[in-house]
């Protein structure tokens, strides 16, 4: 924002009140032209607030020597004095402000102030607001994502409390509610005790106005902006302090272009580069696993017609390839990937490059790759897994095709979430490790999934989002639930900037506004991610006929520990329906509550859960069933491994017979089974499409991230 030649200070409707020059000194009072520094003044963010249509306070601006209160007398008793000048950020703690003023008194308070408050280069006089409900609005640029907006409690709480919410811009009418409706404060916007309810409808407005489509972020120079305190009445809303720190914009993202990755993922044949003809090496181990997997496959090397059996070729410019796995020293990547030119995608899996603190090798890959005309994967990255492809950079064989895609930063992690995930029912249709992101980024892969057939739900583990707001764009855009992991969100911080909003924003709150906004399921750990994978995979083609959650199982104590785990992840389990008791009752359950408590164990009946939760669902559609059993009790009462497998398919048959509710299964203490007696009882639930965790905490986790999906 630059400033204009002349400011006028007005009221709320636009009619002059004093004018200054640029600087914010009186143009008939001694002048004073320092220039503006470190921050906007606030009677300049003032007058960018008022033609944005934002209520401010009516005030004037005097000059620092010499000052004439005169115009004051135009302003309504009482009334607020404000010191402004470079650095003058924080001005309560400064001593710059002095509250419930009369006309007659501002030029013994600007005396003071000019004694405790050294540089000062102005006073700003205004009307002192009504009391009402203190807020702040504030937005500030993300490194990663851009613009964030901010709305919380404000005044002297701001800190103290840090009741605040966040969205990424723009925001929408639903997102401001939402910001609202979420701080702990809420209640105090709807009056109680003798107190008004504010004007919601225009604290919205506000939040619109500054965040929106169209709003101030779009047209500032965005280090930090920030309203601190909003007063909020039944009458609307007075932005009573405003400062703006501005900073040089960052320069504008390119256009995302989206290759065709399916090359990537279903190569016609694939070359490897760096295996050795004498000493088995990382090179060798990969060509060992494409071998197994019967893809075409041709070695590189400048010298053996022949490497551990397979044909090998030069170069990669004599390779005839989809695609090429580099895996020698950092320092000849380059060289190799210039090589590249006719193959459509190369895999750096070295390491050595921006991750080790050499960005200047990490440019030199790149640009080889782009003068090559070949797109990187990575570096430092292990490569793709896809079963229909015949794509892998994992040993042990491969799993089926299947629907859940996954996007990693991290090799090693990815690996794990494909052989656990597998061992738990998954079935993947693409993975690929992207590493360092030196060319190909998780958002333009995410992009190229929207239009992917074979894929029907996506985990993401990041650390570095790289193109954030890029990212958030491909997020919103993908028609498809999404499960995100993000590493290092406590780790990082942020340092606390001049202004409040700064010291409010962290990573971890920022990527929960990312998730909010685009509807994807954040997640904590590893366990929690290939859970809500399980489950999405397992419930993708339901379209639940309900709400709420139904928790049915053994065992008082259990029961009480599942509400509390369900609560925990936001979960909600709603009362049973009032008219249902008595036929429980015939059914030898009392209807004690959600979660119901119905015996299940060696000697029960298997079918009581399935006739239950039936009885319950005619008179109240659930979105989800979840279902627990103590395995340990099968087996303590009696060997009984039957039982456990019967249990399991009368809770199939049940699934099969309410294919618009969700069944998840939970076998509490599954290790004091049998060995294989898990295992089955696993296939069977899994063939049925009911996802099996081992405690109750894994479930509510896959069920809340389910839950961000009513469709999926």
């Amino acid at each position: 924002m630059s400033a204009p030649e002349h400011v006028h200070e007005t009221d709320a409707h636009g009619a002059e009140v004093h004018e200054t020059d640029a600087h914010g000194a009186e143009v008939h009072g001694a002048g004073v032209h320092e220039a503006r520094a470190v921050h906007v003044h606030e009677h300049e963010v003032k007058a960018l607030l008022r033609e944005a249509g934002v209520p401010v306070p009516r005030g004037v601006v005097v000059a620092r020597d010499l000052p004439d209160f005169r115009a004051a007398r135009e302003l309504a008793e009482p009334l607020v004095l404000k010191a402004f000048g470079p650095g003058l950020v924080h001005k309560s703690e400064a001593g710059a402000v002095e509250l419930g003023l009369r006309a007659a008194d501002l030029p013994a308070a600007a005396a003071r102030m000019r004694a405790r408050v050294p540089g000062l280069a102005g006073f700003l006089v205004e009307e002192q607001a009504a009391a009402g409900v203190e807020l702040i609005v504030g937005l500030v640029r993300d490194p990663a994502f851009g613009p964030v907006l901010l709305a919380g409690l404000g005044g002297v709480w701001t800190e103290t409390l840090r009741d605040t919410a966040l969205r990424l811009c723009p925001v929408s009418e639903r997102d401001a509610r939402a910001m609202l409706g979420s701080l702990r404060a809420a209640p105090l916007l709807g009056g109680g005790r003798g107190r008004p309810p504010v004007d919601v409808a225009a604290l919205v407005e506000l939040l619109l106005t500054v965040g929106g489509a169209g709003g101030l972020w779009e047209r500032l120079e965005l280090g930090e902006f920030e309203l601190n305190p909003v007063i909020a009445t039944g009458d609307g809303v007075t932005a009573v302090d405003a400062r703006y720190l501005p900073t040089a914009a960052p320069p504008p993202s390119h256009d995302l272009v989206t290759a065709d990755f399916l090359p990537l993922f279903e190569p016609r044949a694939v070359a490897v580069v760096g295996a050795s003809a004498t000493r088995p090496n990382f090179g060798n181990m990969f060509l060992d696993f494409y071998r197994a997997a019967g893809v075409p496959l041709v070695a590189v090397h400048p010298r053996a017609a022949e490497v551990a059996g397979v044909p090998a070729v030069p170069s990669l410019a004599a390779a005839d390839v989809d695609y090429a796995l580099v895996a020698v020293p950092a320092e000849r990547c380059a060289e190799v990937v210039g090589q590249a030119a006719g193959v459509p995608f190369v895999q750096v899996m070295s390491g050595g490059f921006g991750e080790a603190g050499r960005a200047g090798l990490e440019e030199e890959l790149a640009a080889a790759a782009r003068a090559a005309g070949t797109r990187l994967l990575g570096p430092n990255c292990m490569g793709v897994y896809c079963p229909r492809g015949r794509q892998t950079f994992v040993g042990g064989g491969m799993g089926p095709p299947g629907s859940v895609a996954l996007i990693s930063q991290s090799g090693g992690l990815a690996g794990e979430v494909i052989k656990v995930g597998e061992r738990r029912g998954l079935a993947f249709s693409r993975v690929v490790t992207v590493g360092n992101a030196a060319d190909v980024t998780p958002a333009e892969l995410l992009r190229w999934l929207v239009g992917d057939p074979e894929t029907r739900a996506v985990g993401l583990y990041l650390e570095d989002p790289r193109d954030g707001r890029r990212l958030f764009e491909a997020l919103r855009a993908l028609d498809r639930p999404v499960v995100l992991l993000v590493g290092g969100r406590t780790g990082q911080g942020r340092a606390a900037a001049a202004s409040h909003t700064g010291g409010l924003v962290s990573d971890r709150r920022v990527w929960e506004a990312v998730a909010e906004q685009a509807g994807a399921a954040l997640v904590s750990s590893q366990d929690d991610l290939i859970g809500a994978l399980a489950y999405l995979q397992a419930h993708g083609g339901r379209a639940p006929g309900g709400d709420g959650v139904l928790v049915v199982g053994p065992s008082g104590g259990a029961s009480v520990l599942a509400a509390d785990a369900f609560d925990a992840a936001g979960v909600r389990l709603d009362p049973l329906p009032g008219e249902v008791a008595g036929e429980l009752r015939e059914l030898g359950v009392p209807a004690s509550g959600n979660p119901l408590e119905v015996p299940v164990g060696p000697r029960g009946r298997p079918g009581l859960v399935p006739d239950v939760v039936a009885a319950i669902l005619r008179r109240r559609a659930y979105r989800d069933v979840v279902a627990h059993v103590n395995v340990q009790a099968f087996f303590t009462y009696g060997d009984a491994p039957e039982a456990l497998r019967g249990y399991a398919r009368a809770l199939a048959a049940a699934q099969e017979g309410l294919p618009r509710t969700r069944f998840t299964l939970v076998t509490r203490n599954g290790e004091c089974a049998p060995p294989g007696v898990e295992d089955e009882v696993r296939r069977i639930a899994t063939a049925a499409g009911i996802p099996l965790y081992r405690s109750m905490e894994a479930a509510a986790a896959a069920v809340a991230a389910g839950g961000r999906h009513g469709a999926a």
